[in-house]
C-alpha cells in the first residue's frame, strides 16, 4: 500500500534514510519538504510497517526524483518498483514533461529498476557522492 507521506512518517523515514544513504536527509530537512508545496512525497507499506518511501520536487512540469529508498529487510519484495511506478503514474496523470534522478554508478540494481519504467541515461556527474566517492549517473524518462 503506498500512501502519501506526512507527519506521522518523518521518523520511520529518517531511520530509512540512515539505513540506505551515507549523507540522510535529517528529520528537518524531511519536514521542510512536507511543506512545500511543489514536494510529493509517499511511503509504502508491508505489513503494516513502513518499508520505504520515495520523493519528488515538481518544476512547472518536470518532476525530480530526491531519494528512492526501501529498507534492507524489504528490498526483492517489488517496494521500489511499487513506489516508481507510483511517481511513474502521477507523472502521467498530470502531463509532466519528464522524471529525472541521479543514481551511483555501481548501483546497478536501482539502474536496472528505473530502466524498467523507461528512465535512460542522459548524462553523468564525476565524482557526485561521496562516501565513498562516485560518480552520479542521470537518468530520466520522457512522457
Amino acid at each position: 500500500m503506498i500512501e502519501k507521506m506526512t507527519k506521522e512518517h518523518i521518523d520511520r523515514v529518517a531511520e530509512i534514510e540512515k539505513e540506505c544513504f551515507s549523507h540522510p536527509w535529517s528529520i528537518t530537512s524531511l519536514e521542510n519538504e512536507l511543506a512545500n508545496e511543489n514536494s510529493h512525497f509517499y511511503v509504502a507499506y508491508e505489513n503494516g510497517v513502513i518499508a520505504g518511501y520515495i520523493g519528488m520536487n515538481i518544476v512547472i512540469d518536470e518532476g525530480y526524483i530526491y531519494n528512492v529508498a526501501v529498507s534492507e529487510k524489504f528490498r526483492k519484495k517489488g517496494i521500489g518498483s511499487s513506489l516508481v511506478n507510483h511517481l511513474v503514474t502521477y507523472g502521467k496523470k498530470n502531463n509532466l514533461c519528464f522524471l529525472t534522478l541521479e543514481v551511483r554508478a555501481g548501483n546497478l540494481n536501482a539502474q536496472s529498476l528505473y530502466s524498467k519504467f523507461g528512465f535512460i541515461k542522459v548524462g553523468e556527474r564525476k565524482n557526485y557522492y561521496s562516501e565513498p566517492a562516485e560518480n552520479a549517473i542521470l537518468m530520466t524518462k520522457y512522457f
